[in-house]
């Protein structure tokens, strides 16, 4: 509740503050409400070229702090503003905290007041410093403390967070199949100057060095290796990954069933103790976590069988990306048992085993609707009981028509970044889409590399991610 202070209760030096840190939302949200949008404010802005930001917060987002504490601290709600003056001797940067004052300077009568003002950074430098005059309220106000209603920005800070965990990690040596167009030799291109691959290209390097050619870019250090066809280049990766030259695959211009035969072989190929299944790794803007999708790109229509093997594949990616213990929702349309939906049966039982410790690393339930999957408030409306439901990490799909849909909408309808990721082979494999852009590629290897961490490791190389409550 705020309550604001009169005129007449006002006395000289009287003060209030608040403090906040500067975070890169605000100044997207300043940039899009003010319409500023010189580089040096937004967080995009890298002035060295280091992977890292060197934007500055504008001097009247501090300001706008100082007109936040005249308004809602002191004098409060009512408060008008008659002028305001600034000097603005410092800057501010992401990751700061700083602390927006105001003191009573004088009262002038007819309710008039000056404060001094003043935003200062944890460490000491003064951000803004100043005098503001205004018309103190003389009729009591009280506000409520109601939520403002939220915003949803289109950035992707949970990548953000995963290409952060990379950067004290080693390239991943990576066999690249047919970078034979601009999409894909770019993207392994990407992956190598921000230090997430080591690219090994593998295809038509008369195609290739065309490619690298059109797009102005150096092959300088990287190793070529000519293969004649697509298939001829695919089974080269697998060869490199069982002499362990390569560390990960990455497609190119070729079509997933050519990359995929010889890694699905039986002999010769890289198959691990489970049944080889994707994960799309989900930012989505709006959601306080990463979500995965599982399985959307190679498995059809999975049985029973295979449908563990795809929960535990995508928990064991989960696990690598922060989740101690990620939640499984096994989604079907319903989330009660009903003997004519075959997927709310494998939901069910996907759970009973889990719990009797036939699936392991996380916690499992199903069936689940896409809603009661994801929110607390639809999952209590429907007297849900679980530790998975409104709170889950990975959503399990029943069949491959659904995953692709629910991804692609994520990606087109909800702006969500989408990197993807074959497991259970014995190498990582970025299973790239031809309607990927640069960042996805981009995210993708860094999903990849910190895949390869755990499995070499057994332990996350991200900060592990706080559970919901």
């Amino acid at each position: 509740m705020a309550r604001n202070t009169l005129y007449d209760e006002l006395a000289v030096g009287q003060s209030a503050s608040l403090e906040r840190p500067v975070t890169a939302n605000d100044l997207w949200v300043f940039a899009h409400a003010s319409g500023n949008v010189n580089p040096l404010v937004l967080p995009s802005f890298d002035a060295d070229g280091d992977g890292k930001s060197d934007a500055v917060a504008p001097p009247l987002w501090a300001g706008a702090l100082v007109s936040a504490v005249l308004g809602t601290r002191l004098p409060g709600p009512g408060t008008r503003y008659v002028s305001q003056n600034f000097r603005f001797p410092e800057r501010a940067r992401i990751g700061d905290t700083v602390t927006a004052s105001v003191t009573v300077k004088a009262k002038l009568g007819d309710a008039r007041v000056r404060f001094d003002t003043k935003v200062t950074t944890a460490d000491g430098r003064v951000v803004a410093e100043g005098e503001a005059e205004v018309f103190a309220p003389t009729t009591r106000i009280e506000l409520s403390d109601d939520e403002l209603p939220p915003l949803t920005l289109a950035r992707h800070q949970h990548i953000e967070r995963l290409m952060k965990a990379c950067e004290p990690l080693e390239p991943l040596a990576t066999a690249v199949v047919c970078p034979e167009d601009d999409a894909s030799l770019a993207g392994a291109l990407l992956g190598f100057k921000h230090h997430l691959i080591r690219p090994i290209l593998i295809g038509n390097l008369d195609k290739v060095r065309a490619v690298a050619k059109s797009l102005g870019a150096s092959l300088d250090g990287l190793e070529l290796i000519e293969a004649p066809g697509a298939i001829a280049a695919a089974e080269k990766a697998v060869q490199l990954a069982h002499q362990g030259v390569a560390q990960a695959i990455m497609k190119g211009k070729l079509h997933t069933d050519e990359l995929l035969k010889p890694i699905v072989r039986r002999e010769g190929g890289l198959r691990g103790v489970r049944r080889i299944s994707h994960v799309f790794v989900m930012d989505v803007p709006g959601l306080p976590e990463l979500l995965l999708v599982t399985d959307a790109a190679i498995n059809i229509a999975p049985t029973l069988e295979e449908k563990v093997d795809i929960v535990q594949n995508a928990i064991f990616l989960a696990q690598a990306l922060g989740y101690a213990q990620p939640k499984v929702g096994v989604l079907s349309a319903v989330e009660v048992v009903n003997p004519a939906m075959p997927s709310t049966l494998d939901a069910a039982i996907l759970s009973k085993m889990a719990e009797r410790g036939q699936i392991t690393g996380g916690i499992v339930d199903g069936p689940l609707a896409m809603d009661n999957a994801l929110s607390l408030k639809a999952a209590r409306t429907k007297g849900i009981t679980s530790l998975v439901a409104g709170r889950a990490n990975v959503l399990m799909v029943p069949n491959i028509e659904a995953g692709n849909m629910l991804a692609k909408e994520l990606a087109f309808v909800a702006h969500a970044e989408g990197p993807g990721l074959v497991v259970g082979a014995k190498v990582p494999i970025m299973l790239t889409s031809r309607a990927d852009d640069d960042s996805t590629r981009l995210a993708s290897c860094a999903v990849a590399v910190l895949e390869a961490h755990f499995r070499k490791t057994g332990t996350s190389a991200v900060p592990a991610t706080p559970a919901r409550e």
